[in-house]
C-alpha cells in the first residue's frame, strides 16, 4: 500500500526526471526514496551540517536561507512543488553553506546523494538535468545579487513580492499572493530591514498598489508594481 502510494507521488511529481530514467533506475529510486512532512518553519537542513540527500518538494513551500553579519538572516531563493535542492553542497564536496526550512506544513521526498551520483555515473541525461538546474540556479543567484545591491528599497521590495507571485501565484480571488509573509521574512528576502519593510509596504498601500490584511497581500495595481520592480 505505502510502495503504491510513493510510486503515484513519484509519476505525478517527479515526472521531468522520471521521464529519462530507464526501469531499473525507476525501481532504485523508489526503494529509497522516503517522504517527509514538515511542520511551518521547521528545520529541514542547516549550514554547516553534511549533504546526505536530493530533496523534492511535493507540497507545501520552502526557504533557503543564509546568516551574515550579525546573525542576520538573508533569504536566498524560494523552492516551489516540484523542485529540487540540497545537493549543490553534495557536487561541491563541502558542508551545506545554508540552510532550509518549510514556509509551512510541506511534504518531501528525500534521495540519498550516494544512489543520485550512482546513477548519474550510468545515466548522461541525469547529468544533464543537473547541470541545467545549477546553471539556472546560478543565473537567478547573478541577477539577485545586482538586483539587491542596486535597486532602491521600493525597488526590492516590489521585486520580492514579483518574486513570491511567480512563485507561488495568486489565491482564487486572481489578487491575494498564495503565500502569507511575516514583514521580517519579506525584509530578509528583500535585504532590508524589518523596518524599512514595513514603511515601504505602509507606502504601497498609501499609492494604492497593495491591500495589506496582516500576512495576507493583496496586489491592486499589478502592471505598476512590477514597474517599481524593473526600474528600483
Amino acid at each position: 500500500m505505502l510502495r503504491k502510494a510513493l510510486e503515484k507521488v513519484i509519476n505525478e511529481d517527479m515526472a521531468e526526471i522520471w521521464s529519462i530514467l530507464s526501469p531499473e533506475e525507476k525501481r532504485i529510486i523508489t526503494d529509497n526514496l522516503t517522504l517527509h512532512s514538515f511542520k511551518k518553519n521547521q528545520l529541514i537542513y542547516a549550514e554547516g551540517d553534511d549533504p546526505e540527500y536530493l530533496w523534492c518538494l511535493f507540497k507545501g513551500k520552502v526557504k533557503k536561507t543564509k546568516k551574515g553579519v550579525g546573525d542576520r538572516v538573508q533569504i536566498l531563493r524560494l523552492i516551489r512543488p516540484v523542485q529540487y535542492f540540497g545537493y549543490r553542497a553534495y557536487f561541491a564536496g563541502e558542508p551545506y553553506v545554508s540552510s532550509a526550512s518549510a514556509f509551512e506544513p510541506s511534504l518531501l521526498g528525500a534521495l540519498p546523494l550516494h544512489i543520485v551520483k550512482d546513477i548519474i555515473h550510468r545515466n548522461i541525461n541525469l547529468a544533464w538535468f543537473f547541470i541545467r538546474e545549477l546553471s539556472h540556479n546560478l543565473g537567478g543567484s547573478d541577477t539577485k545579487i545586482v538586483n539587491l545591491t542596486q535597486k532602491h528599497i521600493r525597488g526590492r521590495l516590489a521585486e520580492a513580492l514579483m518574486v513570491l507571485l511567480d512563485s507561488y501565484g495568486y489565491e482564487d480571488d486572481g489578487a491575494t499572493l498564495n503565500i502569507y509573509m511575516s514583514r521580517e521574512d519579506l525584509a530578509n528576502l528583500s535585504n532590508m530591514t524589518t523596518a524599512n519593510a514595513i514603511r515601504t509596504l505602509s507606502a504601497f498601500v498609501a499609492e494604492k498598489i497593495l491591500l495589506v490584511d496582516g500576512r495576507r497581500i493583496k496586489i491592486i495595481n499589478e502592471a505598476v508594481l512590477r514597474k517599481v520592480s524593473k526600474f528600483g
